[in-house]
């Protein structure tokens, strides 16, 4: 590797079988790719060690942790976090390219990349945005043991083109992956000691979460998707505070 300007692509997955594939081939212009597998008990991992990514294992649950974790093991001079679900397109490569990770004296330390969103194979109405291009020696940490963010020396600019993420894929998938989250959720919330849930609280959490899907996002504008979308958040929000609410109980 080139070490006055190489990228190293890190995506952490789980039992992403059927996605891993398109998403490491997305970034296989990179110098190199890091896997950072939370645990897989599918074929995950096999699949990548075939298409040459470097795989490591670490089954926590601390998803600062694990982009941390990719961090150290990079050996480029920028760091592009994807997850499994995600595809780089050939226009954010060629940005990314020229000139962010491609230029020499670039003044920016990082740099928010919006994603392309799609719930049940079909086009969300907004676009949300995340840093997911990292120069290394700016990276201060990743923060967070869930909804991690990254805290970084230097300002952050904006790429144009955004990655495509296929996320919410069938709805037995995110019934799973949500009884599997939820739970963290409501440890995370118990610890910090989270107001006794009262009747009223489930209302509100549940009410403010189908808002800002079907309202803010405008999840209006995606038909059914969008009904089926944002009651899904709400019944997400319930699940994690109605748990919360029975770990409340045992104390």
């Amino acid at each position: 590797m080139n070490q006055k300007n190489t990228i190293s692509a890190i995506i952490i997955a789980k039992n992403e079988n059927a996605l891993i594939e398109n998403c490491i081939k997305s970034v296989s212009w990179a110098d190199e790719v890091i896997i950072v597998d939370n645990g897989s008990t599918d074929k995950t991992v096999e699949l990548a060690k075939k298409l040459k990514a470097n795989v490591f294992i670490d089954a926590s649950k601390n998803f600062s942790g694990l982009r941390n974790k990719g961090a150290e093991i990079a050996k480029g001079t920028w760091l592009l976090y994807i997850d499994a679900d995600e595809i780089v397109t050939e226009e954010l490569k060629n940005e990314i390219l020229n000139p962010p990770a491609g230029g020499q004296n670039d003044k920016y330390a990082g740099y928010y990349i919006s994603r392309k969103n799609f719930y049940l194979g079909h086009e969300w109405p907004t676009k949300d945005k995340m840093i997911r291009l990292i120069k290394k020696e700016a990276l201060i940490s990743w923060i967070g043991e869930l909804h991690e963010h990254p805290e970084i020396l230097g300002d952050i600019g904006n790429l144009k083109e955004p990655l495509i993420h296929n996320t919410h894929r069938t709805l037995s998938e995110m019934v799973t992956k949500t009884n599997e989250w939820s739970e963290v959720e409501a440890d995370l919330r118990l610890y910090t000691n989270h107001p006794h849930m009262a009747a009223w609280r489930f209302f509100r959490v549940m009410g403010s979460a189908f808002w800002k899907s079907y309202i803010n996002e405008g999840g209006w504008k995606a038909g059914v998707v969008g009904w089926i979308e944002s009651i899904y958040q709400a019944f997400s929000m319930f699940i994690t505070y109605a748990k919360l609410w029975e770990k409340q109980q045992k104390i």
